[in-house]
């Protein structure tokens, strides 16, 4: 037998059905610098780049309101009314 016959493989059998507080943070943090990445370039509006970022931020935001039930923090809303 070879020594690696013995050896037995660990398999997570129940896992969790939502992410961990320190994991939601992460993920938070991560999302974050995504969002960061979309908005900071300046391009033009009319290019091809500009319209894939937007759907792509369209579907981060989505996944942070579908993982957390909130909205994302990291955006800020400025227009009439605000502070």
């Amino acid at each position: 037998m070879g020594r690696f016959s013995q050896e037995v493989a660990v398999v997570r059998r129940n896992k969790a059905r939502q992410l961990s507080e320190s994991e939601l943070e992460r993920f938070m943090m991560a999302a974050g610098e995504l969002h960061r990445s979309i908005v900071d370039p300046l391009i033009s509006t009319q290019c091809d780049h500009y319209r894939s970022m937007q759907i792509l931020h369209e579907a981060l935001l989505k996944a942070v309101k579908d993982i957390t039930g909130k909205d994302a923090a990291f955006i800020r809303w400025f227009g009439a009314g605000s502070r």
